[in-house]
């Protein structure tokens, strides 16, 4: 047997395929391009992505195992607006996660009374809610033209199934569900001038959606009845991959932005801490999590101004960490999330003197992130979120200065796992193989090995304490500047 994840990113789809035991045998990838029509737009046609998807298939039908799949699953980016008309067209582009058109729709929707209390979230002006009151206004032709309204990982699904139909965590993204009781709200559609029939038929993301469409698998390659699972949004997929499925499991994520997300075995909202709490993929579960927009995006920009790359700047601290100095930076360059929900504000350093150097910088840049970081920590602590130690994933856990760094400003063990497979895309695939076969999730979806503890320094915990008891009022100060 074997199962097939599907990562559907921003940028790009990763298709990976698992044996029978889960054990990755081989991957493939395609890239797609996001269009910007307008400043703050953010768009896709979703065609492009049906292209990536058979492209990868094309590729991994190579491989021995893959006649005998069994079961596949999808993760894919949240919020995004795929419109389809009565003949299951798509009527417009899909409006992206990271489009700020409909900021505010957003605000409007947010200060509805009640629909904070439903979704157990703010309404942020990625969601997908907004998104229809927008092209309500805006469009009001296409909007009149609206059948069903899939996110993209449910547009694949109705691709390989032929049926509308989404998983609990991602739609959980959109603020039409009832994220406690795991369904649309009567109450939160009427608020966005929205219909249920509108919506997709709703399943857990570890149960069977459907079976893969009989001529794609005659075109595939696949015996017939392969089941797709419900799927997940990518984050809740990650933490599938990481075995982050449990009350005091989390992983930290750094990326372009940067996640710090726990599991949790109650549904426990708090949207006034611009915490995201959304349906895990698996039943009776939920997770919580902190974003920040400027993660390793912060590094990024400092290397591109200085012309150097990433690597070389954190390469160049070495190994010993230093006292923070009084050199801040303010990780603000694309607005914050949590816990700030605040789109306008910018990034800034302060403390700066004529003997600043370039390292003072980066190490200025990597504090700043941290403490960042260290927002979203503190905000889980205050609804009982509080993992006795995170998994590190993504880019920026390839630098040992910063997870070092890290630890000690989060003053909590960082788990590096052995190379090899963890992310959406395996969390995909254990979703799909939990679907064909109804295993418990939780014997499948287990966390990686570890090759690594990055312990905090505990002869400056103190001082990174006292330094982040000063970074909330520098936002303050800049925000009051701009």
């Amino acid at each position: 047997m074997s199962y097939l994840g599907i990562d559907l990113g921003t940028s790009g789809l990763r298709a990976l395929l698992t044996d029978g035991e889960g054990t990755p045998v081989a991957s493939a990838e395609r890239h797609y391009e996001v269009q910007h029509p307008h400043s703050g737009w953010s768009e896709q046609d979703p065609a492009d992505w049906i292209a990536a998807l058979e492209g990868a298939v094309e590729e991994l039908r190579r491989q021995p195992a893959w006649a005998d799949l069994r079961g596949i699953g999808v993760a894919g980016h949240m919020h995004g607006a795929v419109t389809l008309d009565d003949g299951n067209r798509v009527i417009r582009p899909c409006i992206l996660w990271n489009d700020t058109r409909s900021h505010a729709e957003a605000a409007l929707l947010d200060a509805t009374p009640g629909v904070r209390e439903l979704s157990g979230n703010i309404v942020f002006p990625g969601f997908t809610a907004p998104k229809l009151m927008w092209m309500r206004s805006h469009e009001p032709e296409a909007f009149a033209r609206v059948a069903k309204v899939l996110l993209p990982a449910a547009y694949l699904n109705f691709y390989l199934t032929g049926d509308h139909v989404a998983d609990m965590s991602d739609s959980a993204g959109t603020s039409w569900l009832d994220t406690g009781a795991r369904d649309w709200s009567d109450a939160l559609l009427d608020a966005g001038g929205m219909q249920r029939d509108q919506m997709p038929r709703l399943v857990e993301g570890s149960d069977k959606a459907g079976a893969l469409r009989e001529d794609l698998a005659r075109r595939w390659g696949v015996g017939p009845g392969a089941a797709v699972a419900g799927g997940a949004g990518d984050n809740a997929a990650a933490a599938c991959g990481t075995g982050v499925l449990s009350e005091g499991q989390g992983f930290v994520s750094l990326g372009t932005s940067g996640v710090l997300l726990a599991a949790r075995d109650g549904y426990r909202p708090a949207p006034e801490s611009a915490l995201h709490s959304f349906c895990h993929a698996v039943p009776a579960t939920w997770y919580q999590m902190g974003v920040m927009l400027s993660c390793t995006d912060s590094l990024n920009w400092l290397a591109r101004i200085t012309g150097t790359r990433p690597a070389e700047l954190t390469s160049a601290l070495g190994d010993c960490i230093e006292a923070p100095g009084r050199l801040r930076f303010l990780p603000y360059l694309s607005g914050e999330r949590t816990p700030h929900n605040d789109a306008a504000i910018r990034g800034a350093f302060t403390g700066i003197g004529a003997e600043t150097s370039r390292d003072d910088l980066t190490r200025a840049v990597l504090e700043g992130v941290s403490f960042g970081l260290r927002d979203s920590a503190e905000a889980l602590a205050s609804v009982g979120a509080r993992p006795e130690a995170l998994l590190a994933i993504g880019g920026g856990s390839g630098s040992r200065y910063w997870l070092r760094l890290l630890a000690t400003v989060l003053n909590v063990p960082l788990r590096l796992p052995r190379a090899g497979e963890f992310g959406a895309a395996l969390g995909a695939a254990r979703l799909g193989r939990v679907a064909a076969t109804g295993e418990d999730p939780r014997e499948v979806m287990l966390p990686p090995a570890t090759g690594e503890v990055i312990e905090p320094l505990a002869d400056l915990t103190a001082a990174f304490d006292d330094a982040y008891q000063r970074f909330g009022p520098a936002y303050r100060g800049i925000k009051k500047v701009q």
